[in-house]
């Protein structure tokens, strides 16, 4: 049997197959699986922007720790920025927003270094989002 019988379902005597639309189906699946985890794996490389809800008392904003602040922090995880904060009593991180991007998909891209100044009202968390992250330049 070759692929082409399982693609098109017909044999060289030109008889078909009950089973080619479960072949093509199965090879369709597996094609699709293959893109996604692609995708998945590229959006996860670009990614090198961790990002954070800083919460207090009066509002809340999402920052972004990219890989040269991470490696002034001690790590790019909720507990490194924790220590920052309370340590140093204050920490210099980027300001993320959504943003239209020039291709028309929504992404989460940097707006504006600011200064968090850290007091005892303050919780950090980590923020998922489903859209392209953009690092700082």
């Amino acid at each position: 049997m070759t692929i082409s019988t399982l693609i098109t379902g017909k044999t060289r005597t030109g008889t078909t197959r009950n089973w080619s639309r479960t072949a093509r189906r199965l090879v369709g699946t597996l094609v699709v699986a293959g893109t996604l985890a692609c995708g998945i794996a590229s959006a996860a490389a670009e990614q090198a922007v961790s990002l954070f809800k800083i919460i207090t008392v009066r509002d809340e904003i999402v920052v972004g720790v990219g890989p040269q602040d991470a490696a002034a922090l001690g790590g790019s995880d909720v507990t490194a920025v924790g220590r920052a904060l309370k340590g140093g009593g204050e920490l210099t991180v980027w300001q993320y927003a959504v943003r239209k991007a020039p291709d028309g998909e929504l992404e989460q891209a940097p707006l504006r270094r600011i200064s968090i100044i850290g007091n005892d009202s303050l919780r950090v968390e980590p923020y998922a989002t489903p859209l392209r992250v953009v690092a700082p330049k």
